[in-house]
């Protein structure tokens, strides 16, 4: 028998009982049959451009950035998918978002979100999530993770992409009101000064805001309607090689970075510093996979250097650029997962 979620799920659109029910619904004879929308197997994200400071107006509205995995949850009439922002089905990975979706009152929809593991402060902790995963690569389930809803695209057979985002909310925060504590919580809104929140969320040690336009249709892509700002500069950059040392862990002195330009890679610089003795071994043992006798990019002379087949995407946080066009001040965070799709930085 399926378990009902932690706390009860406000009913939608009722006053009397709340309704636990499996996704599809019998409809009523009497209600008119209005047109539908054919539901789409999978929608390509918005996604947040990076901005260095919170946008000005009432045109927009706040959330705290999440740090975990992007997924959309797909309510459908045979069951539920939880797709990756790439497209991988994960629905077997994530048993306890999966058992809350089939407690959303709703026959259909397409909830777009994050899945997170908090820590106790109740930050999202990226580290934390890969973990119960099985680390990177990892095939483990985790029922650690819960699932932030930030968007309904798609709602009992009405496709809402181009609702305004006001409009998309409203819905969503009947299907998952705020402040409940199951597997599929509210990423709320926050009405508030930009500059404020954004020292708030730094002081708490958060990954930062996110920026959204109250008009705006869902777009997918990088068009601007979203945009976040981190507390700390961050970017995903390609591993090209690293140099070796007898005294670092991992015998790891610093990886080697390349950045996009264009279908080029370009060389911007190296980081040696972020590592602790499991990521440095987990770095080796992936590299070690991919050596090859020449370098895929100009790194100019180094010595001691490895050099390998451009597959691996590390995050790595930064101050700033040099005139050259190197990072400065870069540390290691760690590494992403393919299947996350990242986007590696793009050079102007």
């Amino acid at each position: 028998m399926t378990k009902p979620p932690r706390k009860p799920s406000k009913p939608l659109l009722r006053d009397d009982a709340p309704i636990r029910s499996r996704p599809r619904r019998q409809r009523d004879p009497a209600q008119p049959n209005l047109p539908l929308d054919p539901m789409p197997a999978r929608i390509e994200p918005c996604l947040a451009l990076l901005r260095a400071k919170p946008p000005k107006g009432d045109d927009w509205v706040y959330e705290i950035k999440w740090d975990g995995y992007r997924l959309s949850v797909h309510v459908e009439s045979t069951g539920i998918r939880i797709l990756t922002r790439g497209g991988h089905d994960w629905t077997d990975r994530f048993p306890a978002i999966k058992e809350a979706a089939l407690w959303v009152p709703v026959g259909t929809a397409i909830l777009d979100g994050e899945a997170v593991v908090l820590d106790e402060q109740g930050r999202s902790d990226f580290g934390l999530l890969q973990q119960s995963l099985g680390g990177r690569g990892g095939k483990k389930s985790s029922s650690d993770a819960i699932f932030m809803a930030f968007d309904l695209l798609y709602f009992d057979g009405h496709d809402l992409r181009n609702s305004e985002l006001d409009v998309r909310r409203h819905l969503l925060e009947d299907l998952v009101p705020a402040g409940e504590q199951g597997d599929i919580r509210l990423s709320e809104q926050i009405e508030a000064d930009g500059d404020q929140l954004l020292a708030s969320a730094c002081e708490l040690e958060l990954e930062g805001i996110i920026a959204k336009r109250r008009d705006a249709p869902y777009r997918s892509g990088r068009l601007g309607d979203w945009v976040k700002i981190k507390c700390t500069q961050s970017d995903s950059f390609m591993i090209v090689g690293y140099e070796k040392s007898t005294a670092a862990f991992g015998g790891i002195g610093r990886l080697l970075l390349a950045a996009r330009n264009g279908s080029d890679l370009v060389y911007v610089g190296g980081v040696g510093t972020g590592f602790n003795e499991r990521s440095a071994a987990e770095l080796r043992e992936q590299m070690d996979k991919l050596i090859i006798a020449k370098p895929a990019v100009d790194t100019g002379r180094k010595r001691n250097a490895v050099f390998v087949d451009p597959q691996l995407v590390a995050e790595i946080e930064y101050r700033a650029w040099t005139h050259d066009g190197k990072l400065r001040h870069a540390s290691y965070k760690r590494l992403r997962d393919t299947q996350d799709d990242p986007s590696v930085y793009e050079l102007a």
